[in-house]
């Protein structure tokens, strides 16, 4: 990925040239198909990151109330959510209005209907009446410490009780910090996998 597009896959409107792709991916039997575009994050595959989430997250016991997938992107993780809970509303929400429309799309190409793919910067667009039983990111790295830390603690304020956060970070970009901040939020954080330097960490809401 270009400095540019590094910069520009969370802004909200990028303003990089198009550059269409369409990619497969397949986990547990579930295919789905996902159109990308320049100015996205991972435009040419699933980030290795996010397929570890993926991986992982089917496996999760949390309440059965709404999913939140916080920087969705082009939607791969929360399409995915979706498809592994059709009984359950998922929650897609980034800045980027390009990715925002290509999970839309991707949503409508996969027939996917349990969803809801709309703006927020973080959680200001999510009703405070409206919590949810898991939330997942995959935090944007580049956007600074600072927004990675507001996914990662705000993300208290909207979790049910027993509402559970999966993170996936790598240990060079931020892990440790990343951990202990979900200790002190949460008061417990869980390792659930360690792959290629990509960590799956899962915080219990009390």
């Amino acid at each position: 990925m270009s400095k540019q597009e590094n910069q520009m896959y969370f802004a909200t409107d990028p303003t990089a040239k198009h550059d269409e792709h369409i990619i497969d991916y397949h986990v547990d039997g579930i295919d789905l198909k996902f159109n990308t575009d320049a100015g996205v994050f991972s435009k040419m595959r699933v980030d290795y990151g996010s397929g570890v989430l993926i991986k992982a997250m089917k496996d999760i016991s949390f309440p059965k109330a709404n999913i939140l997938d916080v920087g969705t992107g082009y939607g791969p993780i929360g399409l995915f959510a979706a498809k592994f809970w059709p009984d359950q509303e998922v929650d897609m929400i980034d800045v980027n209005e390009r990715g925002l429309n290509l999970a839309r799309e991707n949503a409508k190409v996969n027939n996917i209907e349990n969803v809801n793919i709309y703006a927020s910067n973080c959680y200001e667009q999510i009703d405070n009446d409206k919590k949810f039983g898991l939330i997942l990111t995959n935090p944007p790295i580049r956007a600074g410490k600072k927004v990675v830390n507001e996914i990662l603690i705000g993300a208290n304020e909207h979790l049910v009780s027993g509402g559970v956060l999966l993170v996936v970070i790598q240990k060079k970009q931020g892990e440790p910090s990343a951990r202990k901040n979900m200790i002190n939020t949460y008061g417990n954080c869980e390792i659930l996998t360690r792959d290629k330097g990509y960590y799956i960490l899962k915080s219990i809401k009390n």
